[in-house]
C-alpha cells in the first residue's frame, strides 16, 4: 500500500478539465492495456485505471482534491524554517533543503521526479527571487536539472552531493507516510 498521486499517473494537471482525464486515461489505456502485445504493463495499467475511476468523477475527485494538498505536503515533509537571510550559511542550508526536496521526489518516483518552482516556493515558504541564486548555483553545479515538464530534478551529482553533506533523512521524509489512508492502492486480489 502505498500513496499514489492520480493527477502525475495520468500526466494530467491538477486543475485538468474531465475532457483532458479522459483523453490522457485513453492514451495510456491503449500503451499499456495487458492485450497489448508490445507495450502493454498490467501494473501500470491498473495504476492508470485506478487514477481514472477517482478523478473521472466528481464526487470522488472532489473528495481526493481535499487531502491532495497536505498529503503532497507531507510527501516532502521539510520542517526546519529558513530565513531569507543573506549568511553563507543559511545559503548552504537552503540549497541543502531544495536538494532534500528534490531528493525525496526523485527517490519516491525515479522516472518523473519533477518539481516546479512555484511548488518549491511553496513548500519552502520562500519567493522565486531568493531561490533564483540557489537554483541557478546548484544547476551549475551539475546537482540539478530542469525536466521536460518545466520543472526541476535532483541528479546524480546532486545526490553524491546530499551523501557528502551528511543531510539525513528520517524515515518518513524518504517515503510517503503509511498513516494516511488517503489515496492508497491494496493491491490484493479477493
Amino acid at each position: 500500500m502505498e500513496y499514489r498521486d492520480y493527477y502525475k499517473t495520468l500526466g494530467v494537471e491538477k486543475k485538468a478539465t474531465q475532457d483532458e482525464i479522459k483523453k490522457a486515461y485513453r492514451k495510456l489505456a491503449k500503451r499499456y492495456h495487458p492485450d497489448n502485445q508490445v507495450t502493454g504493463h498490467a501494473e501500470k495499467f491498473g495504476r492508470i485505471s485506478t487514477a481514472f475511476k477517482v478523478l473521472s468523477v466528481d464526487e470522488k475527485r472532489a473528495s481526493y482534491d481535499a487531502g491532495y494538498e497536505v498529503l503532497k505536503a507531507k510527501k516532502f515533509k521539510i520542517t526546519e524554517p529558513v530565513s531569507p537571510s543573506s549568511s553563507f550559511e543559511n545559503d548552504e542550508r537552503l540549497r541543502n533543503r531544495i536538494l532534500s526536496l528534490l531528493y525525496v521526489e526523485r527517490r519516491n518516483d525515479a522516472s518523473s521526479s519533477g518539481v516546479g518552482i512555484w511548488r518549491i516556493e511553496q513548500l519552502l515558504g520562500l519567493p522565486e527571487k531568493i531561490l533564483e541564486f540557489h537554483v541557478w548555483y546548484m544547476k551549475e553545479k551539475g546537482w540539478i536539472q530542469r525536466t521536460d515538464t518545466g520543472g526541476y530534478a535532483i541528479t546524480a551529482a546532486g545526490v553524491d552531493a546530499v551523501e557528502k553533506s551528511e543531510i539525513l533523512f528520517s524515515d518518513d521524509r524518504l517515503l510517503p507516510s503509511a498513516e494516511s489512508s488517503f489515496g492508497q492502492t491494496d493491491h490484493r486480489t479477493d
